[in-house]
């Protein structure tokens, strides 16, 4: 997939701006990138993808060390970020480019997934259906540059976005 032994994993969640961080700091993980994936415009740019029409998820792809990071633990990582009963967007962000998806690059990804979303449902957590999908990696465009580690290249505007959001509410009240 990647260099060898390095794995890529493909996450939805909303706004990439706030799924970076939670992956980006741990070992085993080599990179965070966000991008755009699950449309059908090639080379799509951010303001083509906030439109809705392009078929885009605002994603991360995020290249890891199985051997150090696993999978099940960026399946856990990645539940945590996201409300996975909303179908319509992501907290403050709305519209078919904000949706939750998780995008497997392997069979066996696909089978981790599975099965996580279906601990989370029996879980009882949420009294809404789990409607985050489950989808084959398709071709994953990297953002622009200016949207790469954004909460370290802009910390004070990542702060402000975050807090709006309501997602950090959303957090703590459902994972803490």
């Amino acid at each position: 997939m990647t260099r060898k032994g390095l794995e890529k994993a493909t996450f939805a969640g909303g706004c990439f701006w706030c799924m970076v961080k939670p992956f980006d700091q741990w070992d085993g993980i080599h990179g965070v990138v966000s991008g755009y994936t699950g449309g059908h415009v090639e080379h799509p740019t951010y303001d083509q993808v906030k439109t809705g029409t392009t078929g885009h998820y605002e994603a991360v792809q995020i290249t890891y060390d199985p051997e150090v990071f696993s999978y099940e633990e960026l399946l856990d990582i990645y539940w945590r970020q996201i409300d996975p009963t909303d179908d319509e967007g992501q907290f403050h962000d709305r519209g078919p480019q904000y949706r939750t998806a998780i995008f497997y690059h392997t069979e066996e990804q696909q089978e981790k997934a599975e099965l996580s979303k279906q601990q989370l449902e029996a879980s009882g957590k949420f009294q809404q259906p789990i409607v985050t999908k489950i989808l084959p990696a398709s071709t994953f465009y990297p953002a622009e540059d200016y949207h790469q580690k954004f909460y370290q290249k802009e910390p004070e505007k990542y702060k402000k976005d975050r807090e709006k959001s309501g997602r950090d509410e959303f957090i703590e009240q459902h994972w803490m």
